[in-house]
């Protein structure tokens, strides 16, 4: 009672026109004498409908001269928020009142860039070069519209920069002329970046290395960025080096904070008896892990044993949350990370070594803290009853993909001899995951076929080659085994009424759905589910289709139909799998989700409630932080094939279109397993014009046709190591029996 007669005392002090501010009870609970509101300043502004003098704005909103000072700064807050905008005469107005759009800016490596709006669904402002001269990749700012390009796209005049994006940038050193400058790694930032001179503590580089240079100056109508050079990486072709540009150009966290170490040091090396209180004794139960040869941080554990008809499956996952706990210096370090990112020869760990390798890892033959989630299933692969529980376990034994294939499908003697204690319990799980299998197919889960590839490499880190790794049903078994665990932890959140961060896969937008029945039907063929098409319309088109010559551009359109998956805490199901329901619970110590799924099913365990924050936040965060290691895994893997195919040029290679653009053609090689550009101007001596909606190169005098998943002949003729490109001309086409026949619309040279 006394707060709201305190409340109102303040209130009656004040004018009026200053109470009549509809967000003044919320300002008076932070303030003994507030400013006007954010929203009641935005009110006046609007309802004056032209750009108002600082003065004037604070007769409109009664602000005494006392409290100029503070205002002013009020409103430079709301302009650094982009809610406010002074214009050349220092009045004020809001943004969307003067054509004014505010976004993030995305370079292009030809110069130009887009601002792509913050308001949803509004079009992408295209800025042309001396527009992008004021701005880096990655900035924001606030621009206006100022016409139409000649592609008929609206294009953007930057009005400000409101948040700069690029604080240090990682490149090559040149010197031309006297003048030293960095050509930047990240090709959306074309600006070159002059480099201040050197004083005696800068590092001094020779042309040709790659450098990290910290921004002393942002780019502007008048100048150049500049920076100043803080750290030099090496040179160009150096071992790992590719690894090293790609950490700091995609700004992944790779060395640990102080205090991160700090706690990781005071944890122990071993499971305590301690940790023991509260937790279910596994030990005794075989429970292995199942594996690639060169992993070595073990998330998961399994073990199946038969109960009458059906079966009971046990999944035991690294209980990171014991040693992680939330707030924590480890925790900060783990949600910056999001996950573990894998690059060929190296992993950037989301959690340090000695918990990601030793303490948490789920080694053999140690005492391992676990969670559990022990399920009964039926004969038919459903899942009856599950339960969850801490426990401790006993890894028997670190299998591998491969030898688990040797002895339950080849049936080698001599592995089978080996595992001879562990083969009842792995043939047991091979029953189990076949009844799942069946479960999947029931479902009606879209299963595509893909071929993954490795590197192997020499001793001096380069590729020596690339090769196909198949995917044994050793993998499939596990895989199946961790859906089903993902499955149960999302069902008892989700029963429980707990937020949880899903795993969600949504289906193809109308206009995706528009477009895949379009191509369909001139094949003759109809995707079922009519304007809602569940995954089992997926899976039977999949089924139809096998056989024919036209299989992979079939699948490879369906494919691209569908949308990425991502984290939310809104359920809306998993299309792909044909989920009502899913999460990720089975890898926490490289996944930041799985680590929250884990606090949570802990929480509702004992009927409390894990809030770490935002989740719709954490769940974007999460999302980026995937993508984030995909493009970084990405570059190293292109510039790696890049340096491989370098002294093969000349050479003809067969490969089939994996993708068609409007510049051209991208070729998929065979065995070699590299992929390169055809541009427009090799297809022939003809105008060839992009058809999207058959995913087609069409010459228009001669008709000729170059379409995904055709087989081609080509022969490769640059290699740009600077911008991981590879550069093909067409040499001809390749029937269907195989045959290669020289191409008869070759460019004259």
């Amino acid at each position: 009672m006394s707060n709201q007669h305190s409340a109102s005392a303040k209130q009656k002090k004040l004018s009026a026109i200053r109470r009549a501010d509809p967000y003044l009870e919320r300002e008076l609970a932070k303030y003994d004498y507030p400013l006007p509101s954010r929203e009641y300043i935005l009110q006046a502004l609007g309802e004056q409908g032209v750009p108002v003098a600082f003065e004037r704005l604070c007769q409109l909103l009664d602000v005494k001269p006392a409290e100029h000072e503070d205002f002013a700064r009020r409103l430079g807050a709301m302009a650094r928020a982009a809610q406010l905008l002074q214009n050349r005469r220092g009045d004020w107005l809001i943004p969307d009142k003067a054509d004014l759009v505010r976004g993030r800016v995305e370079g292009h490596p030809d110069g130009f860039g887009f601002l792509i709006p913050d308001e949803k669904g509004s079009a992408d402002l295209f800025l042309p070069e001396k527009e992008m001269a004021k701005v880096l990749h990655g900035d924001r700012a606030i621009a206006r519209v100022v016409g139409i390009d000649r592609k008929g796209r609206p294009e953007g005049k930057i009005v400000e920069v409101t948040e700069r994006a690029n604080a240090r940038v990682v490149g090559r050193v040149h010197q031309e002329h006297g003048v030293w400058f960095v050509v930047a790694e990240n090709r959306r930032i074309s600006q070159d970046i002059l480099l201040a001179p050197p004083d005696r503590k800068t590092p001094k580089p020779t042309p040709g290395q790659v450098v990290v240079v910290e921004l002393v100056e942002q780019p502007s109508k008048q100048s150049q960025p500049i920076g100043r050079v803080v750290e030099i990486l090496g040179n160009y072709a150096d071992p790992g080096m590719e690894i090293e540009i790609a950490l700091r150009k995609h700004e992944l966290p790779f060395e640990f904070s102080r205090a991160a170490l700090g706690e990781t040091r005071k944890l122990p090396d071993e499971v305590r008896k301690a940790d023991w209180k509260g937790r279910e004794d596994l030990t005794q139960l075989p429970l292995v892990t199942i594996d690639g040869e060169t992993a070595r941080d073990f998330d998961d554990a399994v073990y199946c044993e038969r109960q009458g008809k059906g079966y009971r499956l046990i999944v035991a996952i690294a209980d990171v949350s014991h040693y992680v706990p939330p707030g924590s210096a480890l925790d900060k370090e783990a949600f910056d990370r999001g996950n573990s990112v894998y690059f060929p020869r190296r992993v950037i760990p989301m959690l340090p070594e000695k918990l990601s390798n030793g303490l948490c890892s789920l080694n053999p033959n140690v005492e391992r803290l676990c969670m559990a989630c022990d399920m009964q299933l039926s004969a038919t692969g459903e899942i009856g009853s599950y339960r969850f529980y801490p426990a401790v376990m006993w890894s028997h034994a670190r299998l591998t993909y491969t030898e688990v294939a040797a002895a339950i499908y080849d049936r080698d003697a001599k592995t089978r001899k080996k595992l001879k204690a562990l083969v009842p319990h792995l043939e047991t799980l091979d029953a189990v995951f076949r009844v799942l299998l069946n479960a999947r197919h029931k479902r009606g889960a879209i299963d595509f076929e893909t071929v993954e590839t490795r590197m192997v490499f020499d001793d001096l880190g380069k590729i020596e080659r690339i090769e196909p790794y198949e995917r044994n049903d050793a993998h499939r078994l596990i895989e199946e085994c961790m859906l089903a665990a993902n499955v149960c932890a999302s069902d008892f959140l989700k029963e429980r009424g707990h937020p949880a961060l899903y795993r969600i896969h949504e289906g193809p937008t109308p206009e995706r759905l528009a477009k895949l029945r379009d191509f369909l039907g001139t094949f003759g063929l109809n995707l079922g589910g009519g304007d809602s098409p569940e995954a089992k319309d997926y899976a039977k088109l999949i089924d139809a289709i096998q056989g024919r010559p036209d299989k992979q551009l079939l699948q490879t359109v369906m494919l691209r139909s569908l949308r990425q998956a991502i984290y939310s805490p809104d359920n809306v199901g998993h299309f792909g799998l044909a989920y009502e329901s899913y999460t990720h619970f089975t890898s926490p110590i490289r996944r930041y989700p799985d680590l929250l799924i884990h606090r949570a099913i802990k929480s509702a365990l004992v009927a409390r409630r894990y809030e770490p924050g935002d989740w719709s936040d954490i769940g974007l965060h999460c999302s980026a932080t995937e993508r984030r290691a995909d493009e970084a895994t990405r570059d190293v893997e292109a510039w790696l094939k890049c340096f491989y195919m370098q002294d093969r040029i000349g050479e003809v290679f067969e490969g089939s279109i994996s993708a068609v653009v409007p510049f051209g053609i991208f070729v998929a090689l065979d065995r070699v397993f590299v992929e390169g550009l055809v541009h427009v101007s090799e297809l022939g001596q003809d105008y060839f014009h992009f058809d999207e909606k058959a995913h087609a190169m069409v010459g228009e005098r001669t008709g000729t046709r170059f379409r995904l998943s055709d087989r081609v002949s080509v022969r490769l003729v640059r290699v740009d190591l600077d911008q991981n490109k590879i550069d093909f001309r067409l040499a001809g086409r390749i029937d269907a029996q195989g045959n290669v026949g020289v191409d008869k619309h070759k460019t004259k040279r």
